[in-house]
């Protein structure tokens, strides 16, 4: 009799501890991220939170620390607790700082969790620019040699690109850094910058207002959802910029942690409502778990660094 209340008692307790092992630890998660309020990284971060929290019964909170090109953002995670409650939004960025300025924390402070996304750039200017194309604008700064090019932060894959494009053109642009996209299309709207490179999350509202102009994408075929906007590569100009969007975290995160949150990304992916939001902002899914974001990230790192040095940038 007593035999069989003990085990009736053990088969009940099995759910609650299947439920606890499947239960986030963290009621509340925070994604840093160092670009500004309104800028890629921070849009990624809010739009995706706001599905994930429901999905995994956590809250998603979105802290920006800016400065140093992302270092300070990088240098807070590594120093956070390995337990799954503090994550980076990763991008190039957080490579090529380490590479050019060579921080107390770099890229390799932190472990890559997941890779979310690859994100195409864009070239924009204002509506009231006379530039109708990307040649176009290349041209005029190439004949005139005072323009001024806007970018993210100095370390930013952007700036890099739009370096490129100086030299490739011969354009003799001013190449301006911003801390986040913000601060960046701020300064493009008041005429303050000629042109402007960043992602369609960004530009949404401006675009849908009719406040910028596209003038080119920098990838390999135009995008589905704007199918006017000519590569660069199909205006005489060869550059194609490759950015993805993930997370990464402090070193040592328990296994099961990462798995937890690796599922509830790629349920979020999967729903129809997040999918809809994504195809506005351009994004293209490219869902990395942690062990191949982290051969991914090393590769790309490789491949940041020749071209650092192809450029001069570093030896």
């Amino acid at each position: 009799m007593i035999r069989g209340l003990v085990a009736a008692v053990l088969l009940a307790l099995v759910p609650a501890v299947a439920d606890a092992q499947t239960k986030y630890p963290h009621s509340t998660v925070t994604l840093v991220t160092h670009s500004s309020p309104g800028g890629g990284s921070d849009v990624f971060l809010r739009t995706l939170g706001r599905f994930l929290g429901p999905k995994m019964g956590t809250v998603f909170v979105v802290e920006n620390v800016r400065g140093g090109s992302g270092a300070r953002a990088v240098a807070k995670v590594a120093q956070s607790p390995a337990d799954g409650s503090v994550f980076y939004a990763t991008t190039p960025t957080y490579i090529q700082t380490t590479l050019l300025s060579k921080p107390e924390f770099g890229h390799d402070s932190l472990a890559p969790v997941v890779n979310v996304f690859l994100d195409p750039e864009v070239i924009y200017t204002r509506t009231q620019s006379p530039h109708q194309s990307l040649k176009a604008a290349m041209d005029y700064a190439k004949q005139t040699g005072r323009v001024r090019w806007g970018a993210a932060n100095p370390a930013s894959l952007e700036r890099i690109a739009l370096e490129r494009l100086n030299k490739m053109t011969a354009a003799r642009a001013i190449v301006v850094s911003h801390e986040g996209g913000g601060d960046l299309m701020i300064n493009v709207l008041n005429g303050t910058l000629d042109i402007g490179i960043g992602e369609v999350q960004e530009l949404r509202a401006q675009l849908d207002s009719n406040q910028v102009r596209l003038l080119g994408v920098l990838s390999e075929k135009r995008l589905a959802d704007l199918p006017n906007v000519p590569t660069g590569r199909e205006q005489g100009l060869d550059l194609v910029v490759t950015k993805f969007r993930g997370l990464a975290g402090p070193k040592n995160i328990p296994v099961a942690t990462l798995k937890l949150l690796e599922d509830g990304i790629e349920a979020v992916l999967a729903d129809p409502e997040y999918q809809k939001e994504i195809a506005r902002e351009s994004l293209i899914p490219a869902f990395m778990r942690h062990e191949e974001a982290q051969r991914f990230t090393a590769k790309f790192a490789e491949e940041v660094a020749a071209s650092l040095r192809e450029l001069g940038v570093i030896k």
